[in-house]
């Protein structure tokens, strides 16, 4: 009984899989183009939001890592704590700014691959 629910699923299974490959075989290059184009544009805007996310949050931190420093007031253990502040959030403006360059670059040789 249990063999046969097996073969069962198992015939389900590839039949839709058959389906499925023969839908993109057949499917419109013009429709895999405005699909790419969508993907491509969703996720250029996702990456850009996120990149401007933490562009801000590091200057934000980069501004109260400089506030710390200057109300420091000498004492060693606060001014390695506010210098350790700067430094971090200016790796996260770096790393940031990296990352929208890279998405731009990855953007314009899909633009390129794909002909768009």
């Amino acid at each position: 009984m249990v063999i046969l629910q097996a073969c069962f699923v198992m015939k389900k299974l590839i039949a839709l899989t058959s389906i499925f490959l023969t839908s993109l075989i057949v499917a419109s290059p013009i429709f895999a183009q405005q699909d790419i184009s969508k993907v491509q544009n969703f996720i250029t805007s996702i990456v850009q939001t996120l990149v401007t996310l933490a562009i801000t949050l590091a200057a934000a931190f980069f501004v109260w890592g400089g506030i710390r420093y200057i109300t420091s007031s000498g004492d060693p253990r606060h001014l390695e704590s506010a210098k350790n502040t700067i430094v971090y959030s200016a790796i996260g403006l770096t790393v940031s700014l990296a990352a929208l360059v890279l998405t731009n670059i990855v953007t314009q040789l899909a633009q390129t691959a794909f002909g768009h």
